[in-house]
């Protein structure tokens, strides 16, 4: 908790003018300043042609701060039309602009309003838009001098603490909730304004894209014109380098509400692409004062050589006849435009030669690497989103979660997420120990495996040797790694850059323990020169796991093709006696029960195998194979294989059982 060294008493502030309220109004302020300290009463705000609202200032008493962890005054707005309209908010914006330099609370506003279904329609509003900020209805009759003195405390908890301000999925496209990129993005920004090029890079779910809304904000605010391209969009990477070129220029125009006649679309040919962008943004940048433009690419890999969406990007020249068309131009004018290269692997801009030619931007953008979260910045935003949801840290939890997590924001907030769910509403404020810390992060390792594949799935779809890398580190094959980061540095520098692993002399080490367990559980059974101990527990351990699968779909095939008497039958007919005489009493299902009966691994391969026809489509329809691998797995049981089991032997079963386990888990 924040310590608050100056107390703040319900009340006024003697400067306090309200004339402009109605009796109603003034009698609605007052039973706040019994609770809250009324510093500002504001003024008639017009929207639009007639619309209007009326506002005060108020600030959080000690009850308010030590609850909610808020010290800045709060808008408090006044609608006294009897439906709400969401324009309303737009008053918001109008106190914010005004009272910029004052500590205004952004999160958090109060709406007293004349409509009687107010509260269901800001919980509305707010589904609607995650990223809106915290809105505490009241209806105008019910802040009144008789209501109960925790009315109003009860009403804030209940909007304040429903909010789960820590699980946003998208994009930050507002500032509101952004945490920690300031400096990034004003660096970048710099680097613009002294006519420099960027390239900004990190794994998803790093924040790249809300970095880049971070960019266009202070852009757009320092009135320095721009253009965001999505190469992820077929409507730029389907087409070919010229008409690509013909995108940015539409996109320029259209992005900056710029009015120009431009050349159209069909004099960009192959022999005038470059002629005709020269011209044409030349001519946009006069009408934007010979203001520089800036031009981000996002999501670069859909136009990178070998990797992108597009065969003609992917296979052909067409990156290298773009990036030659804008290289040129930015070196013949170099106050015309930048470019921000955004992407997950900065191949593009360290690749000398694509397809013979020299790459255009080799070694022109140095790559900027998204940092991780310092202890500071982690507790900045957990601390201010936690103590508006009544959760108050401990002090050692922003250590931990720094730590574990590698200082990566959206895997900080999952987690964060995941303790809010843990913790009742009803319970709140309510402080956070270690103990529920741990319940939390354990939780997630186990239920939100999701979100480490989609952070890792760019490695392991574009960049295999990188994935590979991580993978031989997490699972202790310390030498295969090694042998990597020798042959390419390269790789292990992007994953230093990534802020996955770092390095402390010639050692490396995960920077973010929850990728470290997930690649060590998920490569578990991959690692080689394992002692015979070893051998042997996996064998019998992926071996336990899988006979129980086997039993089922045997059981559940049958049944369905031959109804359960007759299925019965059927499998009795194979174990033979004594078992048929024994079990002839007993159902299918306990039949297959192991712990009821005397069913073997090679009973149910010669069932399976007897009964083929209506097992093909589980197993791919090879039976030779299908045989093979229950053989092999057979063969290299613990309790049948006393000699020493080879590697080459630990391999060939891994091969046979990871089939099996496919096909099994397809089904099941």
């Amino acid at each position: 908790m924040k310590d608050y060294t100056q107390k703040v008493w319900p009340g006024f502030n003697q400067n306090v003018r309200l004339t402009h309220f109605s009796q109603e109004e003034k009698n609605i302020i007052n039973v706040l300043s019994k609770e809250w300290y009324v510093t500002n009463g504001g003024r008639e705000i017009i929207i639009g042609s007639k619309i209007s609202y009326k506002y005060i200032l108020i600030k959080p008493t000690d009850k308010y701060r030590e609850l909610f962890n808020i010290e800045r005054e709060i808008p408090v707005v006044f609608s006294s039309y009897d439906k709400f309209e969401p324009r309303t908010y737009d008053a918001f914006d109008q106190i914010y602009k005004e009272y910029q330099d004052l500590r205004i609370e952004k999160i958090a506003g109060i709406i007293i309003s004349k409509d009687n279904d107010i509260c269901k329609t800001i919980n509305s509003l707010t589904k609607s838009d995650e990223e809106h900020q915290v809105i505490i209805p009241f209806h105008y009759g019910e802040l009144h001098d008789a209501m109960s003195d925790y009315f109003i405390v009860n009403r804030v908890k209940q909007f304040f603490y429903s909010r789960d301000l820590f699980a946003f999925q998208s994009a930050l496209k507002k500032e509101l909730y952004f945490f920690g990129r300031s400096a990034l993005i004003h660096k970048i920004i710099d680097r613009h304004e002294s006519h420099e090029n960027s390239g900004l890079f990190g794994l998803r779910k790093t924040g790249k894209t809300s970095i880049v809304y971070g960019i266009k904000r202070v852009l757009d605010n320092k009135e320095i014109p721009s253009v965001y391209i999505d190469c992820q969009s077929p409507s730029f990477h389907m087409r070919h380098w010229n008409t690509a070129l013909k995108y940015v220029i539409n996109e320029i125009k259209k992005q900056n509400h710029i009015e120009a006649k431009l050349h159209e679309e069909q004099k960009y040919t192959l022999e005038n692409a470059a002629l005709c962008f020269e011209a044409d943004i030349i001519k946009l940048q006069k009408k934007c004062c010979d203001k520089c433009f800036m031009l981000i690419f996002d999501e670069i890999e859909h136009i990178t050589p070998y990797v992108a969406s597009s065969t003609h990007w992917r296979n052909e020249t067409d990156f290298v006849y773009f990036w030659q068309t804008l290289r040129s131009i930015s070196q013949k004018h170099s106050s015309l435009f930048t470019y921000l290269i955004v992407g997950t692997n900065p191949y593009c801009i360290e690749t000398v030669k694509i397809k013979g030619i020299d790459n255009p931007i080799f070694d022109q953008i140095p790559p900027i690497y998204i940092p991780s979260f310092s202890i500071t910045q982690t507790k900045e935003m957990v601390e201010q989103l936690g103590g508006i949801m009544g959760l108050q840290f401990d002090e050692s939890i922003y250590t931990k979660l720094t730590d574990d997590l590698g200082g990566h924001p959206f895997l900080i907030r999952k987690v964060c997420s995941m303790i809010n769910a843990l913790v009742d509403i009803k319970d709140r404020p309510v402080r956070i120990d270690p103990i529920l810390y741990s319940q939390a992060y354990k939780k997630f390792l186990s239920s939100e495996l999701s979100y480490i594949e989609m952070i890792l799935s760019v490695l392991y779809e574009y960049y295999k040797d990188e994935y590979d890398m991580l993978t031989f580190l997490a699972i202790g094959d310390i030498e295969t790694f090694k042998n990597f980061a020798n042959e390419s540095p390269i790789y292990t520098n992007h994953l230093i850059g990534y802020n996955i692993i770092d390095r402390n002399r010639n050692n490396f080490f995960f920077r973010i323990d929850a990728i470290k367990q997930y690649l060590a559980n998920k490569n578990r059974y991959t690692v080689l020169h394992q002692t015979q101990e070893d051998k042997r527990k996996e064998i019998s351990s992926r071996r336990n796991q899988i006979e129980p699968k086997l039993r089922i779909i045997t059981r559940q095939v049958l049944s369905s093709q031959y109804g359960s008497v007759a299925a019965k039958k059927q499998v009795l007919d194979i174990l033979g006696d004594p078992r048929k005489t024994k079990y002839s009493t007993y159902n299918l299902k306990d039949i297959f029960d192991a712990n009821k009966c005397e069913i073997y691994w090679e009973d149910i391969r010669k069932i399976i195998e007897a009964h083929w026809e209506k097992f093909e489509h589980i197993f791919n329809r090879d039976r030779a194979s299908f045989s093979t691998y229950m053989k092999t797995i057979n063969t290299y049981r613990v309790d049948a294989h006393a000699k020493d089991i080879g590697d080459d032997e630990m391999q060939l079963f891994r091969v046979h059982i990871k089939k099996l386990e496919e096909y099994c888990d397809n089904f099941i």
